[in-house]
């Protein structure tokens, strides 16, 4: 049995990664392996793997009548698994909708239509440089897809517009890495107790800027001359310039909020983005409580809420059980005394985990190394110190697993949005824009081992 779930593990990773060439979604794939990893588990698994022996004693604690249950037990184990995920889950759904209610109020044009260079040079590190910070603050998917629709609206040339669009994969990627809000991967960090928020921004933020400059130097060189003429948009909606204000520091607002809410109240990050988006909800339902049903529809948060990416949504959560069920199986554990031995180093091994996302998705593999390297307690063993809370193992895999993605452009969610709404090839892109890339990702990598 512990090769058919991770054949079936490998084969729903083939599909995922090329979702574009055999035309299934990776949300329906990854549900699927998920869901599968479970039922072949719990109807194979006869005896526990060491990894689980721990965990069945507490359920036999807590279930003296159910001593030798393993279907209970593997039940029991889903429900712990799937109270981790939700609180991730709904995290992600709650900052979706508050940065659609903020889109669907333009209020992000304030930003754009203060963008005024004309030279190429000058508006690749104006892009760079807000869409690093906004990263931070929103996420590097919204990131993406925000300057993506702005430099289509300043940058008629479709050549000169996919240069930007590689910086801009390279930047949102590295300003989610040093954010607990900007990147999926981080934020599972934080929420998993990994990582805190105070921490993962003063350790990470420069090798992250790092991993952003070295290429945006180079792609400086590259770029030469003015933009030529401009494109024309007009908003979709006459928004009041107020309306566009408050929906953009309340939604912000709110978002930056969350650490300082998890911080006063030692509640879970969930709890503090919904807070949050009931502040905004309730804002923007009494801006616009004058108005007819039908005007007021669009700036609704239940508007929000019908657009948010749902597919993605349940992605992560098919993936998260999958992985799930690769700890339970035992195979998390193996894998983790498999790398300890071939590299005995902590950097090698989340170099190659970051390499790794180029390709894979970096949401599984961080779901793995969750699974494979559990959070130690304050210990004076060498190895062990670093996967303590804030220990450099997760520091240096929300960095690696974060910027890692940029390599190519399959490789993170912004690169994904980028390729689909510019239309970029993957060759273009593996020319012209992997090398710097792959050279930013090791300028970070090594002035973070080099200050630990």
């Amino acid at each position: 049995m512990f090769i058919a779930i991770i054949a079936l593990f490998i084969l729903g990773y083939t599909l995922i990664i090329t979702e574009h060439t055999v035309k299934i979604d990776k949300a329906a794939t990854a549900l699927f392996i998920g869901v599968g990893c479970w039922v072949l588990l719990v109807m194979g698994v006869m005896i526990l793997p060491a990894s689980s022996q721990i965990a069945f004693s507490h359920y036999q604690t807590l279930h003296p009548d159910n001593q030798h249950d393993l279907i209970g037990f593997f039940e029991f184990r889903l429900m712990e698994h799937l109270q981790e995920i939700a609180s991730i889950l709904l995290f992600l759904m709650g900052a979706m909708t508050i940065v659609e209610i903020i889109d669907a109020h333009e209020g992000f044009s304030i930003i754009t239509q203060l963008i005024t260079a004309k030279k190429k040079v000058s508006l690749l590190w104006i892009i760079s440089i807000i869409t690093f910070f906004l990263s931070a603050a929103l996420d590097n998917l919204t990131t993406a897809i925000v300057m993506v629709s702005l430099i289509r609206k300043i940058i008629p040339d479709t050549q000169t517009r996919w240069f930007f669009g590689g910086i801009i994969i390279i930047a949102a990627n590295a300003g989610g890495a040093w954010s607990p809000l900007g990147d999926v991967t981080t934020t599972m960090l934080w929420i998993g107790g990994q990582i805190s928020a105070g921490n993962i921004i003063t350790q990470l933020f420069l090798p992250s800027l790092f991993s952003m400059l070295v290429p945006l130097i180079i792609l400086s060189v590259v770029l030469k001359g003015n933009i030529d003429g401009s494109s024309t948009s007009t908003p979709s909606h006459e928004v009041e310039k107020k309306d566009q204000y408050i929906a953009l520091l309340f939604g912000l607002g709110g978002l930056l909020f969350v650490p300082i809410f998890k911080t006063i109240t030692h509640l879970p990050p969930f709890m503090g983005i919904m807070f949050s988006l009931g502040v905004l909800w309730m804002v923007t339902d009494w801006m616009h409580g004058r108005k007819l049903d039908t005007e007021k529809s669009r700036f609704s948060a239940l508007s929000a809420l019908r657009k948010i990416d749902m597919p993605s949504v349940l992605f992560f959560l098919g993936i998260l059980l999958a992985v799930g069920a690769l700890q339970e199986l035992g195979a998390l554990a193996q894998a983790s005394i498999w790398l300890k031995d071939q590299f005995q180093n902590i950097y090698a091994i989340n170099i190659i985990i970051g390499l790794l996302s180029a390709v894979i998705d970096n949401v599984p593999l961080v779901a793995a190394s969750m699974g494979m390297y559990p959070i130690a307690e304050m210990t004076t063993d060498a190895w062990l110190q670093h996967f303590v809370q804030d220990g450099a193992f997760w520091e240096f895999l929300a960095y690696c697993a974060g910027t890692g993605g940029s390599i190519l452009i399959i490789g993170s969610a912004a690169g994904v949005a980028v390729m689909g709404l510019e239309k970029i090839t993957f060759g273009w892109y593996f020319k012209k824009i992997t090398p710097w890339a792959f050279l930013g990702y090791f300028s970070g990598a090594v002035y973070f081992m080099l200050t630990h």
